[in-house]
């Protein structure tokens, strides 16, 4: 006898290494996915939502890197969160939606949970109960998403809903939609009407967020697709879509898309519906881009994981301002004591903005009693050394770099084992540096005091950052600048770097401006 168990599992696509070429040269020695943004894997912000989705089985990570390379980190948040990770590894291409049907054998595979034995009497036969888990819903994720995944929220909508699948949804500006997968909702009952994949001309301002929720029958969709594509006699017919007929059929019958083979032809056939999202959202293709979902993903840790952050509690003595992971094992000078937090900053210096004062000097938000200043938005990882009199704002320190005495780094990625000389500079330009992060700190301050809700105001400081980069057209590498050092690049003393991509195991002894170390 045998009763089941409703259970989820999730489903995380990291890609491969020939997918992240825009992410170089960061990505030359790493997998992208285990690139730290805010001090933790790229992949586990995914990871660490799954965790609060109820009745959660198993999580998979599916991609081409080879299993060698995720083998530690597998390991490690399986044990950290108490929840089974597992890495698949794909032989060849199937496609965001083929990939997931390639395993799903392996994803609804039963798994008895509880076994036991009843016996009636000293001589009958024993009765065997097996309580099974049975995979009831399937989330789906795109590793190099940047958001608050709101999970447990998209369950219970998408069990309210009754549909097939339900996908996350954004609202962005119509100038920046065209990027993205736009689509159409009965704003009524949220049901998908449309959906197009980058369109040429405006649709619609809501996008998809790449997050995903489906009952185990979408695995019936993604298999209607492949023997369409084998027999070729129901494909679509309309003369407008001849140029798509063609380009299809000489696709694999196993590679299936999961927005132009699954959700377009689902649109508008009560199957698919959406859940929209009023936190942030960004996409994370390019390094500037983890620069700026870094400094999302701090402001996050104030209202879910406050411990992360660095508080000068006498472990990291410098003066911090406002977000800031430190590794328990960098090394930070302990050039001042006090710390500086959104109520204790000077308002009248806020509100002048960002001059040539916060750009290129010691900083207007420090006097000469603090010396040493880290933060806003500053990540600091492991083993990493920094001296005293340094200045730090909207970087990512990585592993094992040593940043020396007076140095500055403003909006910039410094990589492993890196080394930056006493007096040195390495930032962008005053007029690429306008990410407003300030500004906002007193923002939400006088959030907090007007709703009386911590949390509350942090959630609107994340959703004021988003706001702000999206005005500035999202592009983070060519709009607000950013300064890149690939791994073990050594900036000797009084040197400037502005505006640069320097690639691994290069030596800089003279400044340089807006150019590509090669």
């Amino acid at each position: 006898m045998a009763s089941s168990e409703e259970r989820v599992v999730a489903v995380i696509m990291v890609g491969g290494p020939t997918k992240g070429t825009r992410f170089r040269p960061l990505s030359l020695n790493i997998p992208k996915p285990l690139f730290p943004l805010a001090g933790q894997p790229m992949v586990h912000h995914p990871i660490s939502a799954c965790k609060r989705i109820p009745n959660l089985a198993q999580i998979y990570l599916v991609g081409f890197y080879e299993e060698r390379e995720f083998a530690l980190y597998v390991s490690s948040i399986s044990n950290e969160l108490k929840v089974p990770v597992r890495y698949l590894r794909e032989d060849k291409p199937h496609g965001s939606a083929g990939g997931l049907y390639n395993f799903r054998d392996l994803i609804l595979e039963d798994n008895p949970v509880f076994i036991f034995c009843y016996y009636t009497s000293a001589k009958a036969s024993p009765l065997t109960f097996v309580i099974v888990e049975r995979i009831s819903h399937i989330f789906l994720l795109n590793c190099d998403v940047c958001c608050s995944f709101p999970l447990p929220e998209m369950l219970e909508a998408h069990r309210r809903y009754g549909g097939m699948g339900t996908i996350l949804v954004i609202k962005v500006s119509a100038e920046s939609a065209y990027q993205f997968g736009e689509l159409v909702a009965d704003p009524v009952t949220n049901e998908l009407l449309h959906y197009t994949e980058k369109p040429e001309t405006f649709v619609s301002d809501r996008i998809n967020c790449g997050v995903y929720i489906f009952r185990p029958d979408i695995f019936t969709a993604i298999g209607g697709v492949s023997t369409q594509r084998k027999d070729r006699a129901n494909l679509r017919r309309m003369s407008s879509f001849d140029a798509l007929q063609s380009a299809t059929r000489s696709l694999p019958s196993d590679f299936v898309r999961l927005d132009q083979d699954i959700l377009s032809p689902l649109a508008g056939k009560k199957q698919l519906y959406t859940y929209e999202t009023m936190d942030f959202w960004e996409q994370i293709k390019t390094p500037g881009m983890a620069l700026k979902c870094s400094a999302l993903y701090l402001a996050q840790y104030r209202c879910t994981s406050s411990h992360l952050l660095a508080s000068g509690d006498g472990t990291n003595s410098a003066s911090i301002i406002g977000d800031v992971y430190i590794h328990p094992s960098a090394k930070v000078h302990s050039t001042a004591k006090n710390i500086v937090t959104s109520s204790s900053i000077d308002k009248a210096n806020l509100l002048d903005g960002l001059g040539d004062e916060f750009v290129f000097q010691q900083s207007k938000f420090s006097d000469s009693k603090m010396g040493q200043s880290i933060g806003p938005n500053v990540s600091i990882s492991a083993n990493a050394r920094v001296g005293p009199g340094v200045r730090l704002i909207s970087c990512i320190i990585l592993d094992d770099v040593e940043i020396k005495e007076n140095a500055v780094v403003i909006h910039a990625i410094v990589g492993w084992k890196s080394s930056i000389g006493r007096w040195s500079r390495v930032q962008v330009s005053q007029e690429c540096y306008t990410y407003p992060n300030m500004p906002i700190l007193l923002i939400t301050e006088i959030l907090r005091i007007l709703h009386k809700s911590f949390c509350n105001a942090i959630q609107w400081h994340i959703r004021l950052l988003h706001l702000s980069s999206e005005q500035a057209g999202g592009d983070h590498n060519a709009k607000l600048g950013i300064t890149i050092l690939g791994e073990a690049v050594n900036v000797e003393d009084e040197v400037v770097v502005v505006n640069s991509i320097v690639l691994p195991n290069k030596t800089l002894n003279m400044s340089v401006q807006e150019e590509i170390i090669l």
